[in-house]
């Protein structure tokens, strides 16, 4: 099956600052570039870390709330640090977590969710940034026609992969919810057909009616 790639889904045209770019510079280009994080890249293009509107703020955390009414905020080490930092150097997260052009959805998907964030930088074999995926990005696999799904699934998973005969499992595709039915030769290959169609980009859903040929075979002899 033809999963697509971060390479194919990301975002080429990457804003990404200096170690030295200062403070402001950088709220600016968040604000202008409307993003909450951008890479920071060194003198070869690679990604040495990230700073986020989270690093930013770290500065109005810090200070002494002017009513009055607030306790001072705790602040572990690193916190203070960033706090008043005034470049990159001093703001970003590092090392940068970083993903790969070849990495499939699932494994992006994955790692946005193990450090909560909420887009990565995409970096090559040297690490040198080469683009950004985002959690926006990643949805647009659910931007698939139905019947392209429909289309993958017969051709992919039941006939390729299983190697089911055409006409003997109908597939109907509605908004990304999928419903297999008809016969296989096997039992064993109904889990299977069911975990391959699920893997397909842009499925939401599948629902099973498939059956065993054997159970067919043997409602004809009752009847």
């Amino acid at each position: 099956m033809l999963h697509r790639l971060v390479g194919e889904l990301m975002t080429t045209a990457v804003v990404s600052v200096r170690r030295d770019t200062s403070f402001k510079d950088i709220a600016q280009h968040l604000a202008g570039h409307d993003v909450t994080a951008v890479p920071v890249v060194d003198d070869q293009g690679r990604a040495v870390g990230v700073v986020s509107e989270a690093d930013l703020l770290r500065k109005q955390e810090s200070q002494v709330d002017p009513g009055g009414h607030l306790a001072a905020a705790h602040l572990l080490p690193a916190e203070r640090a960033k706090a008043h930092a005034l470049t990159a150097e001093g703001l970003m997260t590092s090392p940068a977590v970083t993903a790969r052009p070849q990495w499939s959805v699932v494994e992006t998907a994955r790692a946005m969710a193990r450090h909560h964030v909420k887009r990565l930088p995409v970096v090559d074999d040297a690490g040198r940034l080469v683009g950004i995926i985002s959690r926006g990005d990643l949805l647009r696999v659910f931007l698939r026609r139905d019947l392209t799904i429909c289309e993958e699934i017969t051709t992919e998973v039941l006939t390729r992969a299983l190697g089911l005969e055409p006409g003997t499992v109908t597939v109907q595709v509605t908004d990304g919810r999928v419903t297999l039915s008809g016969t296989v030769p096997q039992e064993s290959l109904i889990p299977i057909a069911v975990r391959l169609s699920e893997s397909v980009d842009g499925v939401v859903d599948v629902t099973n009616h498939l059956r065993p040929e054997t159970d067919t075979a043997a409602g004809t002899s009752r009847r």
